[in-house]
């Protein structure tokens, strides 16, 4: 704790002296006379945020300890120079307060500026004291009252952050201590408010792509305010009717909105003119926008946590713009832009152009064997070669295998590897352009494909499951594989004999970008949680146990970027929806250049690969062969609770690399759940999967990790 001493020296640079601290309002003035912004007023008071200021300026709380002798001695200081009635002859204030902007004010009050020296970290840490309604507005303003922490990471363009949470008083909440007077009383007034006098964006993630559109998050209250219902009627289409009045308003005063219509998601939008955008992102949080398994407990959280956690996200990962899979999805597209400006030959003018690296503007034909059945692909052409069946393990191991000493042992343990297919992601080449079909040809392993070859020979303990199945069982003929799959068996020394493929000519590591920004975020928001990459093996596992419980907020922030990451990775192969579609007909996911299933199963593919060499070399070290997989959790027969004793370490005490290895980064494995042994083989003898309830609280494991 700063000492008191320390804090009066600050506030002698403002002022001094001491007694009662005064009335609110009277605070409030006395800082407006000296000409004192918020922000260096909680800078010299060595406060993380302007709204412990705010606070104590309209009576929700008030300073304790050394902060209010400070407040005190600075109060009267202020009152001997700036009395309420009179003018002092000893001083003249640096900075004269402004006037009250008139009703019809539209442009925006000019924000609070930071001194160089106060900036703080781009997601700062919740205070004790959550950010106030104002207790009272001036009717005649509409000038945003702004209440702000300084932030470095907040934009210039953007200086009030990517997005806030409106409540139905006109209070919108936004990243770092920001609160925001929001006037508008209409959709359409909120549009206008957010686009002109709010502050609110966020920059391009790629210097190709677009500016991100500020999202305004509807609380309830605010939802109501506005004239929207509390759920909506149609729960096949999700959207309001078209002939709703807060639609036909939106409408009539020339703003679009998209093929979604006006639903938990809704886009406000005009054609963009030249490079400016015009568009509005709205979350009604009361029509369930954000899901509780991607965002547990947000929902019924103060509006100014909800700022942070989708804030925190916003900043570390993409400003929201529907749930975690359509945001997987748009951050792949963010950080390859399909287009870029390039020269003309002809003309010498600037145009748009194909950006090298990208899926482009046109969705890619699938090759046959990577379509769905019921792809126009499949159905025209009368295909009947078989499908790619890349797909994460769900396999049991035959109860009749179990050994003995396995059925011995107490204790069934589940390791989970974090986020697979982000691990799987990195440094992974992918086609990027149509496929070509070729007939008995050489395979090569760095060449993104697939490829029907006949791994039936392979021949592996039975006591793992297969590495080229989702069941796990052996193949028993010629089938379509990934090339990760292909060059996993030539890696265990089996001839691969090609019979077929279908290649791209064009590749690139596509998802690079993708996975560099999730895996940091995914580190930063578990090191927020107290789970570093510094720690011991025993102090990761301890870590883990309660990093939930310490911050629900952050807690939130993790379990909506691992959505993120299985959410966007399922999305590359979105199938129809809808009880009229019939074969053969597009549907509106594949009409999407980033409808890319073979991205998709090259992800998949190289996960399960992973798992089965870590599986393999497990065997290998320890003689442990697991129980059941699922995806990315597998369940193994220990002779302890903790995987302290039983995965390989050195004589140096470092784990063997190969086998699963604790930690906190992608790929790395984390406990899972413990059970009794007895149990599992239980489960195991009915025909159930260990690993889909290891954990013990009902919940199917692959909704924390696998897709």
């Amino acid at each position: 704790m700063t000492s008191e001493e320390e804090l009066f020296a600050n506030i002698d640079a403002l002022l001094g002296e001491e007694p009662q601290l005064p009335p609110p309002a009277e605070r409030a003035r006395l800082r407006e006379a000296a000409g004192i912004t918020q922000t260096r007023l909680a800078q010299a008071l060595e406060l993380k945020s302007t709204q412990s200021i705010k606070n104590w300026e309209n009576g929700r709380s008030e300073p304790t300890g050394p902060r209010l002798s400070a407040y005190q001695r600075l109060l009267k200081g202020w009152a001997q120079k700036y009395p309420a009635h009179g003018t002092s002859t000893t001083h003249t204030p640096a900075v004269v307060p402004q006037p009250e902007a008139p009703a019809t004010f539209t442009s925006p009050a000019a924000p609070e500026t930071p001194t160089p020296d106060a900036a703080a970290p781009a997601t700062a840490p919740a205070t004790s004291e959550p950010p106030a309604r104002p207790a009272t507005r001036p009717a005649s303003s509409r000038r945003p009252a702004v209440t702000k922490a300084s932030s470095a990471a907040l934009d210039p363009q953007f200086p009030h952050g990517p997005l806030a949470v409106l409540d139905g008083d006109g209070s919108a909440y936004g990243v770092d201590g920001i609160v925001l007077d929001c006037p508008a009383a209409t959709i359409v007034e909120l549009v206008e408010w957010t686009l002109k006098e709010s502050g609110l964006g966020a920059p391009k993630l790629h210097r190709n792509g677009k500016d991100q559109d500020p999202l305004i998050v509807l609380t309830a209250a605010a939802a109501a305010k506005f004239g929207l219902p509390e759920r909506l009627e149609d729960r096949r289409g999700l959207r309001l009717p078209e002939d709703h009045p807060v639609v036909k308003q939106i409408l009539k005063a020339k703003w679009e909105l998209t093929q979604r219509g006006f639903g938990p998601w809704p886009r406000v939008y005009r054609k963009a003119q030249g490079r400016d955008r015009q568009c509005v992102q709205f979350a009604v949080l009361s029509w369930d926008a954000l899901d509780s398994r991607s965002w547990p407990g947000v929902t019924d959280m103060e509006p100014a946590d909800i700022a942070r956690v989708l804030g925190t996200y916003a900043q570390r990962v993409i400003t929201p713009r529907g749930g975690t899979a359509v945001n997987g999805l748009e951050l792949m597209t963010a950080l390859r832009p399909p287009t870029k400006a390039v020269r003309d030959e002809e003309t010498g003018n600037w145009v748009s152009g194909h950006n090298p690296g990208s899926l482009g503007t046109e969705p890619l034909a699938p090759a046959p064997p990577e379509a769905r059945p019921e792809h126009p692909v499949v159905v025209s052409s009368g295909w009947t070669g078989g499908f790619l069946d890349e797909e994460a393990y769900r396999w049991t191991r035959d109860v009749d295998l179990l050994t003995g000493e396995e059925a011995a042992l107490p204790f069934a343990v589940g390791l989970d590897l974090n986020t697979a297919f982000l691990a799987a992601s990195a440094r992974l080449a992918v086609g990027l352009s149509e496929p070509e079909h070729f007939i008995r040809p050489a395979f090569y392993p760095k060449v993104p494909g697939c490829w029907l070859v006949d791994l039936s020979h392979v021949e592996l303990d039975p006591r793992l499951p297969s590495p080229f199945t989702q069941d796990g069982s052996r193949p028993t003929g010629p089938a379509w594989y990934q090339t990760h799959t292909v060059a996993y068996a030539q890696e265990l020394g089996y001839n691969v004999e090609i019979l077929e493929a279908y290649l791209r000519r064009e590749t690139g590591a596509y998802l690079d970008p993708w996975h560099d920004r999730l895996k940091t975020a995914y580190v930063d928001t578990l090191a927020d949680l107290g789970v570093t990459k510094d720690l011991t093996d025993a102090e990761f596992l301890a870590a883990m146990e309660v990093h939930k419980q310490s911050d629900p907020a952050m807690a939130a922030v993790l379990a909506a970027i691992k959505g993120t990451v299985k959410g966007g990775i399922g999305k590359l192969f979105e199938g129809p929806q809808g009880k009229g579609y019939q074969d053969g007909e597009p549907w509106p996911a594949m009409k999407r250049p980033t409808w890319a299933p073979w991205i998709r199963n090259a992800v998949i593919s190289k996960a399960r690969v992973n798992m089965h060499r870590k599986m393999l070399n497990m065997a290998k070290l320890t003689g442990m062969y697991p129980l059941a997989v699922l995806s990315d959790c597998v369940v193994y027969p220990t002779p302890s609770a903790s995987p302290l004793d039983f995965l390989p370490y050195a004589a140096s005490g470092k784990p063997i690399p190969g086998a699963f290895r604790l930690g906190p980064t992608p790929g790395l494995a984390k406990l899972e759940g413990v059970q009794p042994m007895a149990w599992a083989v239980d489960l195991m003898e009915q025909g159930y999967n260990p690993a889909s309830y290891i954990k013990g609280d009902g919940h199917d494991a692959v909704l924390d990790g696998g897709e």
